[in-house]
């Protein structure tokens, strides 16, 4: 198994260019589809610690179903953990770990910083 791991969308082009980058440098990470195999929130609470945010600044606020759930940047860190639990869509995207480490990778670059 490999030390690094991504919650990847495939149809997405920061999570493509993550991936891509990675493989650049010989890393072949565990690749996890989050968004047909999605965390649960023991998961989402493990990645949270890793990434050192809160669940808002995990989230894509601006997805329509962020709007249609009724939440927002003040909704509780319990509601919006459940939110993602129940609609994967809402987590930010791609998220790579290394061992006791993640980052979110937006700039695509900010993956480097595991390396």
């Amino acid at each position: 198994m490999s030390e690094f791991v991504i919650w990847h969308n495939p149809r997405c082009t920061k999570s493509r260019q993550a991936l891509d980058l990675l493989r650049a440098r010989g890393i072949e990470p565990a690749i996890v589809p989050y968004l047909t195999q999605p965390p649960d929130l023991g998961q989402l609470r493990v990645a949270l610690s890793r990434l050192g945010l809160r669940p808002v600044q995990m989230m894509r606020m601006k997805e329509k179903r962020f709007a249609e759930l009724g939440l927002s940047k003040d909704s509780s860190d319990d509601d919006l953990l459940n939110a993602m639990a129940a609609n994967p869509v809402l987590i930010e995207r791609p998220i790579v770990f290394r061992n006791h480490k993640a980052v979110i990778g937006r700039p695509t670059e900010a993956v480097l910083t595991l390396l």
